[in-house]
């Protein structure tokens, strides 16, 4: 090592010799010059510090003004590079400082929830210091069990019927793979099982790629693939429709394979879920209808800039509401959202539709059509839950004196014909 370094430094003389440059190392003539800046706090370990150097012997000598210009110079060098480096350090400190208190933060949550509230679930859950805590962000440690408590098991399926529904579907992937022929009849349905199959492959393979756990060798592959292979089976009235894998994958990260089918289970019976996977046009007509009531109160120069653009509901809220804007928002924020669903339901999911148009109001504003609907499609990978939530808490789902699920009520009692169109501006043309 030793020699190497010797070597390294008989390079670096002659190098530097030869391009007309002397280094403060290299050259002994030099050591005056070192000596002017050694009481220096930072040296720049770079170049610029040759402008303090005098000039070789075979040139003529910097006269006094350049040198004086050139120590000016290599000051103000200096001190701009010591304010990138305090202010990159300060930027460090905050951040750091900021993950400590989110850790503690979690920390204490984390001990809250799971001596305080979980315990005593069905007493806490309505509490309001339990719903203020609940906005705030569920624990990692205890998000899944949360969850699947507050999403419930009214279907009451337990995990012995999830390995009969899973051995359901292993069954029918090994006789698909060694049917070679069978009569007309049952040609049609299998082709329908099997695109369905085909459908959960592609899907699989799609959600959350940036992850690679989902995808075919990744870890969470086969368990993702049994989840919706069981699904279909035991729902094969519904089948499989695209956007159910990234649901199930949420909470296959959060919950064990059994419970994540249970909950996924039971998700999916819930009203606006079931109407948007039936592909019930009529109610999720009626849910497009009640969120723009909600839209136009509370945001209407966009609301009017939609609606000039030609631009409907149905072109963003389906794949929100199919994914739980699981696909569209960055993972953690996505989770937050989630949590905030299983708290106030349905609702949640069209407030939190608000709360976007609202965070990007005034750049959506200046878009067209096209360039609306792509950015609502993938949103801006840097968007943080805190932003999120304060657009959220800032909109408001009262309509003329009345909450969502009376609006929604009324337009489901009266039908979308009768509504009055001054409380339903989506049947206004």
């Amino acid at each position: 090592m030793k020699s190497l370094l010797c070597s390294l430094d008989t390079h670096t003389h002659t190098h530097t010799h030869t391009h007309g440059f002397n280094c403060v190392s290299s050259c002994p003539q030099r050591l005056v010059a070192a000596g002017r800046r050694k009481n220096l706090e930072f040296e720049p370990l770079s170049t610029t510090a040759l402008i303090l150097e005098d000039r070789p012997p075979n040139l003529p000598a910097k006269s006094v003004e350049e040198t004086q210009k050139h120590k000016l110079e290599y000051e103000e060098m200096v001190a701009g590079a010591k304010r990138r480096e305090l202010k990159e350090a300060q930027k460090k400190k905050r951040q750091m400082k900021e993950r400590h208190r989110q850790e503690d933060s979690i920390s204490n949550a984390m001990v809250v929830w799971n001596n305080e509230i979980l315990p005593h679930w069905d007493t806490t859950k309505g509490t309001r210091r339990v719903r203020e805590l609940w906005w705030q962000g569920l624990p990692p440690s205890v998000r899944g069990r949360v969850w699947s408590l507050a999403i419930g098991n009214e279907l009451n399926i337990t995990p012995e019927l999830y390995e009969i529904f899973l051995s359901r579907a292993k069954e029918k992937w090994r006789s698909y793979s060694e049917t070679s022929s069978v009569n007309d009849s049952e040609s049609a349905s299998l082709a329908d099982r099997e695109s369905s199959l085909d459908l959960i492959k592609l899907d699989i393979s799609r959600t959350f790629p940036a992850l690679f756990i989902f995808q075919k060798g990744g870890p969470y592959h086969d368990l993702l693939h049994s989840v919706l292979g069981a699904y279909t089976c035991y729902r094969p009235d519904i089948g499989y429709v695209q956007g159910m894998s990234f649901i199930a994958a949420v909470l296959i990260l959060n919950l064990e394979e059994a419970e994540a089918f249970i909950t996924f289970a039971n998700l999916l019976n819930k009203p606006c879920q079931m109407a948007f996977f039936r592909v019930d046009h009529e109610l999720m007509l009626k849910y497009f209808a009640a969120f723009e009531v909600f839209f136009e109160e509370n945001l209407p120069r966009l609301f009017n800039h939609f609606q000039t653009n030609s631009l409907t509901p149905d072109l963003y809220l389906i794949d929100w509401i199919f994914t739980l804007y699981s696909k569209s928002l960055p993972l953690d924020v996505a989770c937050r959202v989630w949590d905030i669903f299983c708290r106030d339901g349905e609702e949640s999911l069209f407030r939190t539709g608000l709360g976007i148009l609202r965070l990007y109001e005034d750049i959506l504003l200046q878009m067209d059509f096209i360039h609306i609907a792509q950015f609502l499609t993938r949103l801006p990978e840097d968007l943080q839950p805190h932003t999120l939530f304060t657009a959220m808490a800032n909109t408001h789902m009262i309509s003329k004196n009345r909450r969502w699920a009376q609006v929604f009520s009324a337009l489901m009692k009266d039908g979308i014909k009768e509504m009055d169109k001054n409380n339903s501006p989506a049947l206004r043309s």
